[in-house]
């Protein structure tokens, strides 16, 4: 009999306990906790997939879903990496008291936010805050294969100190080519230089960050609004959204007018468009920017960046409806009182506009 012989390699199931066996600060109110089965049982799971675990809070068990941040390659632990916000009982409990040693009861894993259920040869992951976990474990899972990925990294924070698993990720970018990494902050940390990216998301970062876009499988994971953002930039420039991937644990927002509901143009549809001043109109698709459509008809509107940020294209209409998608080229002031920027303003019915 060898005398080497390993015992029969067992995967973990949430009959069993997960117990906590360290846990690491990685920015501010954010703790990753590692665990592990008592039994010694390995984790098996898809990697962007999560956990559920039942915290024993005062006044009774809460349930709260943590995507798994770590990747099934290194199977011999699961980390969950949290950020606790004002109200968030769950997580400010787990940070005020979950140490090692401690046991919890945990259902899953599950989701079908992975990669693996959706072969490409060319990824763009785009997150924000604390969404960066899923997709932390799809590229380690990745980087784990040893082969050169193809993946453009963007995670938008507040501040740089804020990016969690920064160190991390570009530790993995200095040792393959196929990890191309883009943060995006809102503002810089006092006396640190800041080289990366500033403002929030938008069409003109996306071009700037991967050009490629259009052939790439887009993941999206962040509060809601930053994945309406997401949405609403790459539905836009003309984006195959059946290629476009989001998870979420939160409920969407309820309609404000600070968060446009999507809405899906008709190919079909026929829009009429007025231009007052010249006198000229003509007819177009509802899915062509009123910009494009003015220029094939010999109106010439004045254009910047097309992007819907320089403002260049403003444009007053004085009747009809647009549904318009920019990037903060214009005020809501300006907005209430009749203009729209031609550049990504597509004619719904028939549009008057002072052209």
């Amino acid at each position: 009999m060898n005398m080497h012989s390993h015992p029969t390699l067992a995967f973990w199931t949430d009959d069993e306990p997960l117990e906590c066996v360290s846990r690491l600060p990685e920015a501010p109110n954010v703790v990753t906790f590692t665990f592990q089965a008592p039994s010694g049982a390995l984790f098996a799971y898809k990697p962007g997939q999560f956990v559920t675990l039942e915290l024993p809070v005062p006044g009774g068990p809460l349930h709260r879903t943590y995507t798994i941040s770590s990747a099934p390659s290194r199977p011999t632990s699961l980390t969950i990496t949290v950020k606790a916000q004002n109200a968030s009982l769950g997580t400010r409990w787990m940070l005020d008291n979950l140490t090692a040693g401690m046991r919890l009861k945990a259902t899953g894993p599950s989701g079908s936010f992975s990669y693996l259920d959706h072969s490409a040869s060319k990824y763009l992951f785009i997150s924000a805050g604390s969404g960066i976990t899923p997709m932390m474990s799809m590229t380690t899972h990745m980087y784990d294969a040893g082969r050169d990925p193809d993946i453009v990294f963007v995670n938008c924070a507040r501040r740089p100190s804020e990016i969690i698993f920064s160190e991390r990720l570009e530790h993995m970018a200095s040792r393959i080519t196929g990890i191309e990494l883009a943060w995006v902050v809102e503002e810089r940390d006092p006396y640190r230089p800041w080289t990366g990216y500033k403002g929030t998301f938008n069409q003109l970062i996306l071009g700037l960050v991967a050009p490629d876009y259009l052939e790439r499988e887009v993941f999206c994971c962040g509060p809601e609004p930053f994945m309406q953002a997401v949405r609403e930039a790459l539905y836009g420039l003309g984006f195959d959204m059946d290629r476009y991937h989001q998870e979420s644990f939160h409920a969407a927002l309820p309609d404000t007018n600070l968060v446009p509901e999507d809405v899906t143009l008709d190919e079909e549809a026929k829009a009429e468009v007025e231009c007052a001043v010249s006198g000229v109109s003509f007819q177009c698709a509802q899915t062509e920017t009123i910009l494009n459509a003015a220029r094939n008809a010999g109106v010439m509107i004045a254009a910047g960046c097309t992007f819907g940020v320089c403002g260049t294209c403003t444009v007053r209409k004085t009747e009809g409806e647009v549904h318009m998608v920019h990037n903060g080229g214009i005020t809501d002031e300006d907005v209430a009182e009749g203009y729209i920027l031609a550049c990504c303003s597509n004619p719904i019915g028939k549009v008057t506009i002072d052209a």
